[in-house]
């Protein structure tokens, strides 16, 4: 597979900030690529830089193996999906749509087959005439990246494109968007703080982290083998098992990870026994959190640690899970979903909860 976009010792440094720091990358042709990581992590400013809405402090940007490092935004051959839609109120939908198109002198009669040809690529047959005042977020969201490609751009750059939208509608709009990927084939380049729309949508994604890739994978081994702590924590949550813990619970020395719901909880009485497949730990329910389709168990262990434990409410009732609290319980889980971080690491003082709380 071709490259779309390749990134070699890409650096932006704001007066003392490093908001990218030597950053090599390559998308693939046709790829649903993913820039997950917080606020500041530098994941905008990569995205900035490759549609050229900033110079890099040094390094090069390949645009299918063109260099475009110091081309203007207009010179590239890519579009930009913002979060906040910027769509023209006084047109109409078709206008909207047209716009580009227009400006770049494109024929009446070609202007007005491409744009319908981009508002049913997004499901929005028959809206032409509309204002945008009479459309719904997840409508005009569609209108914005119809506008983007009709263009026909080599790559399309989301900047947190569903930001704006409620959970409903952002989750039906993730699966929408990935299948609009797919129909019209452009790479797609999205930048997101959420790592459910990552998950859903990407064929890898990028962990940021300090203006560096913390991690490149797809999302199954993201979320499956993290590489480090951070992104263990920040890809769903995790239970951090290290130093006196981990010798402990796991009988070696290092950093470890479970995911909640590779644990299961046990009354006393109905525990299984340790094996050498088998991790077993005891404790006590401090907390259980009632998410809806599921419940989270947060359970004070005798070794020392705090581990959240998450299992599906497929009973009628949550009471019984609810009437845990302060029970003494026992977790097990299998060896080998563990996943190791490497040699030894800090002893955990926290649960994810308490350090997101």
């Amino acid at each position: 597979m071709s490259t779309a976009i390749a990134l070699r010792g890409l650096s932006k440094h704001f007066d003392e900030v490093r908001a990218v720091d030597d950053l090599d990358l390559e998308i693939a042709d046709g790829e649903f690529f993913s820039m997950l990581g917080p606020s500041g992590s530098g994941k905008t400013t990569v995205l900035r830089l490759i549609a050229g809405f900033e110079q890099p402090t040094s390094g090069t940007i390949t645009l299918d193996g063109e260099d475009v490092s110091s081309r203007p935004p207009f010179a590239r051959d890519v579009n930009t999906v913002f979060q906040d839609y910027a769509i023209f109120p006084h047109m109409s939908v078709r206008q909207n749509v047209e716009y580009g198109l227009r400006v770049k002198k494109v024929p009446r009669a070609d202007r007005r087959r491409r744009a319908e040809e981009a508002l049913a690529t997004v499901r929005l047959e028959g809206y032409g005439e509309r204002r945008p005042n009479q459309l719904s977020g997840g409508q005009r969201q569609r209108v914005a990246l119809a506008r983007a490609l009709v263009n026909r751009p080599k790559v399309l750059l989301l900047d947190e494109p569903l930001g704006a939208l409620d959970l409903k509608l952002r989750r039906e709009m993730q699966i929408e968007l990935k299948e609009i990927q797919r129909d019209v084939g452009i790479t797609f380049v999205f930048v997101t703080h959420d790592q459910e729309e990552a998950l859903t949508m990407s064929d890898r994604i990028a962990v940021f982290n300090e203006g560096r890739i913390e991690q490149l994978a797809t999302p199954v081994e993201l979320y499956e083998a993290p590489a480090s702590a951070f992104v263990a924590g920040f890809v769903g949550t995790s239970n951090l098992l290290a130093g006196d813990v981990a010798r402990s619970l796991v009988g070696a020395e290092g950093t470890f990870v479970i995911r909640p719901e590779k644990v299961a909880m046990s009354a006393p009485e109905a525990a299984p026994p340790a094996g050498p497949s088998t991790c077993v730990a005891r404790g006590v329910v401090r907390e259980v959190v009632y998410l809806g389709a599921t419940t989270h168990s947060v359970v004070h262990l005798d070794a020392g640690v705090t581990l959240t434990v998450s299992h599906q409410n497929t009973d009628r009732s949550i009471d019984a899970a609810l009437e845990r609290r302060d029970q003494p319980v026992v977790l097990t889980w299998q060896r080998d979903h563990l996943v190791s971080l490497g040699g030894p690491g800090p002893d955990p003082v926290a649960s994810p909860e308490e350090e997101t709380a």
